[in-house]
């Protein structure tokens, strides 16, 4: 059902939720260039930032299932400019961060606002727009979707190098003033008389899950907890996680339906997601890395070298939809999967040598192969879902994504420590860091290519009746 609302509202809604989106996106890929000098100011081993990244991401993760009871509960509007305010408030906190754990803090304050900026504006659209008005209106939304990740890495870079890093986050605070007014004055205040029922218990115990194998993960990995600490919060956090899906298959209403994991496009395409994020997620945190640590990029070299990934990206998304429709999903999957891991893997051969021509070519392909994985992925987990599962599987789909791509960076920098053989408080030369980044960047291509084998499960006719590319999503 649709709301009735002024035109000047229907006509600048999708502006306010575009400048959102293009706020979250900004900032995800503004970061990743800057943290080799970030970690300079701060006296910390470029290695350990990825706790900068992946407590944004977690932060996402974990509120996303909510955002939808939330909005319903205390109204769009009021939701809205909570999440612009605090995700301005985050970023401004994170400018002021003297040291990496108050970052860290900061980047949860900024992720409570990131999380729900997107699906509250997506909530809003879907209740103002009739359908034949939606799809236009989404694909009009997901325009900045493109540019955030095309401006992100030059724009970082820059700040980095010619100004300072705090400019990357100091910039979403006027962008942030007038998204607060926009919102003020164009989001409409939509909220149901009576939401429906929440379920907190699953919620709880889902949420304690990913914190805890989270932090588990991390632990281990940097050691900045004991070893037996770790392995208790790797128990409690799969305990965690059992008892969440004990108490889902009892629940009238779970927070996530077990009838999605009875459609199995849906199940393989939540698994298949799992696998390749964690080595596709960890490349726009370890390509800048490399090429500043490992081959001696200035900062703004390094952001512009990250452009071709991009439009290489976008060039794809026009093709996606004909390929898949064509060939099918299990083997563009298949194919593209094995493509995705060797193309990961194939940046070991880059070094010093390397003319910023082939750089450029290598990540344009990247780029292309990148999107049409996650474009088929996308549209292979949602396509068979009906009115009763789309708004669960979608839900668990942006928590997968999200969890995954923060596993990736995670897996991505233990990698990097282990084969540079330094510690988390000692920063490595040049010399030790390449070998170090090429047989990361070999590890990180052979666990996407693994999840060619999940998509091998797949029949020839499942899914391939509703190939369509994701309108509103981030890649």
């Amino acid at each position: 059902m649709t709301a009735e609302l002024d035109p000047s509202t229907r006509r600048f809604l999708p502006w306010v939720v575009a400048l959102s989106f293009f706020m979250q996106t900004l900032d995800t890929t503004i970061l990743n260039t800057a943290l080799p000098g970030m970690a300079r100011d701060l006296g910390e081993n470029p290695l350990r930032m990825q706790s900068a990244v992946i407590a944004y991401m977690l932060t996402v993760a974990l509120l996303i299932p909510a955002s939808g009871w939330l909005a319903d509960r205390f109204g769009t509007r009021t939701l809205f400019l909570w999440a612009i305010a605090l995700f301005s408030l985050g970023s401004l906190a994170c400018a002021l961060s003297p040291s990496l754990n108050l970052l860290v803090a900061a980047r949860v304050v900024q992720g409570v606002g990131g999380a729900l900026l997107v699906p509250v504006g997506r909530l809003a659209v879907l209740r103002v727009f009739p359908r034949e008005e939606f799809l236009p209106v989404m694909s009009f939304i997901a325009i900045p979707g493109l540019i955030g990740p095309l401006l992100g890495p030059t724009l970082g870079g820059v700040l980095v190098e010619y100004v300072s890093w705090h400019w990357i986050f100091l910039i979403n605070l006027p962008v942030g003033a007038i998204g607060v007014w926009a919102s003020w004055r164009f989001m409409p205040q939509l909220r149901r008389a009576v939401p429906a029922a929440f379920d907190w218990i699953g919620y709880l115990l889902f949420s304690l899950g990913l914190m805890l194998l989270s932090l588990a993960l991390q632990g281990l990995g940097e050691h900045v907890v004991g070893t037996a600490l770790s392995i208790l919060l790797l128990i409690a956090g799969s305990a965690a996680m059992a008892a969440y899906w004990l108490h889902a298959a009892r629940s009238s209403r779970p927070l996530f339906e077990m009838a999605l994991f009875r459609i199995p496009s849906y199940r393989i395409g939540i698994i298949g997601n799992i696998f390749a994020r964690l080595g596709s997620g960890a490349t726009p945190f370890l390509t800048p890395m490399f090429l500043q640590l490992g081959l001696g990029y200035a900062p703004s070299q390094a952001g512009l070298a990250m452009i071709p990934t991009v439009l290489g990206a976008m060039l794809t998304k026009t093709l996606a939809t004909r390929l898949i429709q064509r060939a099918g999903y299990r083997r563009v999957l298949i194919a593209n999967t094995l493509l995705l891991g060797l193309m990961i893997a194939s940046f070991a051969l880059i070094d010093a040598t390397t003319t910023p021509w082939s750089l450029a070519l290598h990540l344009g392909l990247f780029g292309m192969i990148n999107s049409l994985q996650f474009t088929a992925m996308n549209a292979l987990t949602l396509g068979d879902l009906d009115e009763h599962t789309a708004s669960s599987g979608n839900s668990l789909l942006s928590v997968v994504m999200q969890l995954s791509m923060s596993l990736g960076v995670a897996s991505s920098s233990l990698f990097l420590l282990l084969f540079s053989g330094t510690s988390l408080h000692d920063a490595a030369p040049a010399a030790v860091l390449l070998p170090a980044f090429h047989a990361t960047y070999l590890s990180v291509g052979a666990m996407a290519a693994l999840a060619s084998f999940i998509f091998a499960q797949l029949r020839r006719h499942e899914g391939s009746s509703k190939a369509q590319a994701s309108t509103f999503g981030e890649e």
